[in-house]
């Protein structure tokens, strides 16, 4: 007979507790675009008409490995998100800013540059 998550949470111990939380936060930070979609509750649709562009160009992109910074902006823009650009060193991190805020944010019109 399968358990109820609750219960079995209930008989961990409080380090074992704490580490799954921070598990699940580490988890919850990052994600695939399909996964990070559905968690908006936003589908391939609802982004599609957004951008411009038909529902299968939306499916294309959230199987790509590698887009045009400019792609994946306008994606998470869709999705009312903001895309920064963050490397991480032993020293620190740092926000790359060469790459722009401006129009570029906004979703394009199919067929415009």
């Amino acid at each position: 007979m399968a358990k109820k998550f609750n219960e079995l949470r209930a008989r961990m111990s409080p380090k074992a507790r704490a580490q799954s939380e921070a598990m699940t936060a580490r988890l919850l930070e990052e994600m695939p675009l399909q996964e990070l979609r559905q968690a908006l509750d936003l589908t391939q649709q609802q982004v599609a008409e957004t951008l411009n562009i038909e529902q299968a160009a939306v499916s294309k992109m959230e199987n790509q490995t590698d887009m045009y910074l400019s792609t994946l902006r306008r994606f998470i823009a869709a999705m009312g998100g903001q895309l920064d650009i963050v490397a991480r060193f032993p020293e620190g991190t740092v926000r790359i800013t060469q790459f722009g805020h401006g129009d570029e944010d906004a979703p394009r019109a199919r067929g415009s540059r």
